[in-house]
């Protein structure tokens, strides 16, 4: 029996089945952590003896990549200029 690993941010997204209640076309698309997606049925659901939704498994919540630097592969550019910080900092030990 192989081993599942999951992570804590693995989630979830609920799929609609044929003919989806409107209680689930309106979570379509949004992630939950896994602990906290609601039950299916949902409980608004209006067709609970035939619903046909479903789970959408994900390794992570976030559905793209968070800054465009991730996007597009490029790294950021630092700007250059004269340092700001000036004398020594908090600690006895800085010099």
């Amino acid at each position: 029996m192989a081993k599942q690993t999951t992570s804590r941010w693995s989630a979830v997204s609920i799929v609609p089945g044929s003919n989806g209640c409107e209680a689930a076309l309106a979570l379509k698309g949004r992630r939950f952590l896994g602990a906290e997606a609601p039950r299916i049925p949902l409980a608004e659901c209006t067709s609970v003896q035939s619903c046909r939704c479903v789970y959408r498994k994900y390794a992570d919540r976030r559905a793209g990549p968070r800054r465009a630097e991730d996007d597009s592969g490029m790294r950021r550019v630092t700007r250059s200029g004269t340092e700001r910080r000036a004398g020594r900092g908090r600690r006895s030990t800085d010099v």
